[in-house]
């Protein structure tokens, strides 16, 4: 299984898919963040609670990556389908439950690894712009829980991902359903009907990096909520792979 395990790496790594995300999201973070820490005024002036609530802000302007974490793990599915590389995948991992399980390992460790460096990029980011607009970072313990939050739904966003791109199998769709319902369809059906919405993925991902809407769900329950997707995802991708087609 180890040596499965390693070519699926291999497969990720040997491609430069990766580079394009990590630069999309690096982008969209940088654009953020810069954003939240320059649209306050006289920043110098500011107390100490509202100079944390920006510097909270600024850390959690990084948790759009989850959305490249997912596009990345989509995308290591369906170009196989794509190119016709699934069947010989199959074929050398010895069988469809091994080649499973290594693409998801593969996928949730890519997830773990760009989560840790977008972390990292968001716990700098408050030192890199708010001295820009003479503010001082506020280091708080909901700075580092938000941060935390990021890491979580990056990583957790992959595996998903994964799982997306065995239901769907074709490259352009399945980038294009994680983009539009993540930045279009769950944002809408939050202000449209908020008790339904707190139980989508991205909003439930929200929760855990903290993004303080009241509507919701605390975070354990929101880890519950993304777990069961996952599970659900998972359950239906791995017996899809195992019963339909691959060609």
């Amino acid at each position: 299984m180890l040596n499965v395990i390693a070519a699926e790496a291999r497969k990720l790594t040997g491609t430069p898919t990766w580079i394009y995300v990590l630069l999309g999201g690096l982008a969209l973070g940088v654009s953020a963040s810069y954003g939240f820490s320059a649209e306050v005024e006289n920043g110098s002036a500011l107390p100490t609670e509202a100079t944390a609530t920006v510097t909270e802000s600024v850390i959690r302007a990084w948790m759009m990556m989850h959305l490249f974490a997912s596009i990345l793990g989509a995308v290591m599915i369906t170009r196989e389908y794509n190119s016709g590389t699934i069947s010989r995948s199959v074929l050398l991992s010895g069988g469809r439950n091994r080649l499973f399980a290594a693409k998801a390992i593969v996928g949730t460790g890519a997830g773990v690894v760009l989560g840790a460096a977008t972390a990292g990029l968001a716990l700098a980011s408050p030192y890199l712009f708010m001295p820009l607009n003479g503010m001082t970072p506020e280091m708080t313990t909901a700075a580092y829980q938000t941060a935390l939050g990021v890491f979580a739904v990056t990583a957790l966003a992959a595996p998903f991902g994964v799982f997306l791109g065995l239901l769907i199998r074709n490259q352009v769709a399945a980038v294009l359903v994680l983009a539009l319902v993540t930045v279009g369809l769950e944002p809408y059906l939050l202000r449209a009907i908020p008790e339904v919405a707190k139980y989508t993925m991205s909003i439930a991902m929200s929760s855990v990096y903290l993004d303080g809407k009241p509507e919701l769900l605390a975070v354990p329950a929101a880890l519950a909520v993304i777990a069961g997707w996952l599970a659900v995802t998972g359950l239906a991708s791995n017996r899809l792979l195992a019963t339909r087609d691959v060609a």
